[in-house]
């Protein structure tokens, strides 16, 4: 039995998928214990883990709803480097508290989100073993494969990898700051330093909740690595969520469903909603739309067509019920869909969206708008095409038994027993 420590970002998408991992090691007789700011507290203690406050100070309550609804009129570069600033906020925050937060705990081990890059510096100075998990779409980079933060297709032409280098160097440059902090902590720990960004993973397994067929081709990857599809709880429900999540379900009429969910973050786009609203008018089919935040006030009443709107929806069930999901093409909710089989129309909006949009397009099992490009014309076309063409269905068929051999958490789970209990890295 083994007390595992977590640390990731506040994000939805990042706490769902680690909050279920961690209750995976709950039920294989595990402690575990989340360190996170107070505004997630009620939520995670909903998830049945333990809880540690860490970071009131620098974040104190209703500091997310305030970052929230910044990110949430954002796209684009000027998310990407809003989102990198408040990570270095969180780093000098995670340096100063959570090495004697996770001492005092008693954790033995910790489990590490990848874009917390401080996270493995303090699992060493504490000289605890980590395991770095992947939540978000993977940030490894490598010289055949387009940033993360781009539209980018794939190719292994020449000027593919002049420009997925020129992409990844601007990435670096913008994420520097970070990198510099956790530098001069390691000095100041009689850390040795790293030679390279990739020495922040974990040496023992590192576990990406993408099934390594929606991924791009990759051949630069550490052996310890390990695609295992989502990291979902086994009935489907979000570990991390909110106490009562009421749905009218007697409202569906049967008509093909879509659903439309712009996630936690990117849900202040009203402009985006319009389009979609527009878009359904006139299709024989019933549109729901989650607005992805249980405190707003709007009704949706001025949206074309009455489409059934709320504040925050039961996700996957709404999923598992769908004929096509729309999205930002946030991480959870593609796989979430993906893993029910269900084709999607994808509208990135900033962050890592981008490029999990282009890895949909190659899979075939759904179409991309870009952003710049949406509009009701273009976003009609787009859904009548995946409604209509067997071709996505039939791909995103494919990807649910993808993600279903996958293994998931309960493989995710093994993998991190394995790599604690023998203090050696678990092989792909």
């Amino acid at each position: 039995m083994t007390h595992f420590g977590i640390l990731c970002p506040a994000a939805i998408g990042h706490l769902n998928p680690m909050c279920a991992l961690g209750r995976e090691l709950l039920r294989r007789n595990h402690h575990v214990t989340l360190f996170g700011i107070p505004d997630i507290q009620s939520k995670v203690m909903n998830s049945g883990l333990n809880w540690w406050t860490i970071g009131a100070a620098e974040f104190p309550a209703g500091t997310l709803e305030q970052k929230y609804k910044q990110l949430g009129e954002m796209s684009g570069l000027a998310g990407l480097k809003f989102t990198v600033r408040w990570l270095q906020q969180e780093t000098a925050m995670l340096f100063h508290e959570a090495p004697e937060a996770v001492k005092v705990a008693g954790v033995e081990a910790l489990l590490v989100d990848q874009v917390t890059l401080g996270g493995g510096t303090i699992a060493q100075k504490l000289d605890l073993p980590f395991i770095t998990v992947c939540n978000a779409l993977l940030i490894d980079r490598e010289p055949g494969v387009p940033p993360y933060f781009t539209n980018w297709s794939y190719s292994q032409a020449w000027w593919a990898h002049l420009r997925n280098k020129m992409g990844n160097s601007f990435l670096n440059r913008i994420g520097q700051p970070i990198w510099d902090a956790i530098g001069q902590q390691r000095q100041q720990w009689n850390l040795p330093p790293y030679h390279g960004r990739e020495d922040a993973g974990s040496q023992l397994a590192q576990i990406c909740q993408l099934p390594a067929e929606f991924d791009f081709p990759r051949v630069n990857l550490p052996l310890c690595f390990h695609y295992t599809g989502p990291l979902q709880e086994p009935s489907g429900k979000e570990p991390v969520s909110f106490k009562s999540i009421s749905f009218p379900f007697e409202r569906l009429t049967g008509k093909p469903l879509i659903y439309a969910s712009l996630g936690t973050l990117q849900n202040r786009k009203w402009e985006i909603f319009q389009s979609i609203a527009s878009a359904c008018l006139g299709l024989d089919v019933q549109l729901v739309i989650s607005l992805g935040n249980p405190n707003s006030l709007e009704s949706g009443s001025n949206l074309p067509g009455a489409p059934i709107v709320v504040p925050y929806a039961p996700h996957q069930q709404l999923i598992d019920r769908a004929s096509l999901i729309i999205t930002h093409a946030g991480m959870n909710t593609v796989l979430g869909a993906l893993s029910s089989g269900v084709p999607i129309v994808a509208i990135p909006i900033t962050n890592e969206q981008p490029g999990i949009a282009a890895r949909l397009a190659r899979t075939g099992a759904g179409k991309v708008v870009p952003l710049a490009q949406l509009s009701e014309i273009r976003l009609r076309a787009a859904i009548k095409q995946v409604l209509t063409e067997d071709s996505y269905g039939q791909n995103a068929s494919r990807l649910k038994q993808a993600i279903t051999s996958s293994g998931g958490v309960s493989r995710a789970a093994a993998i991190v027993e394995q790599a604690i209990s023998t203090g050696k890295p678990v092989l792909t």
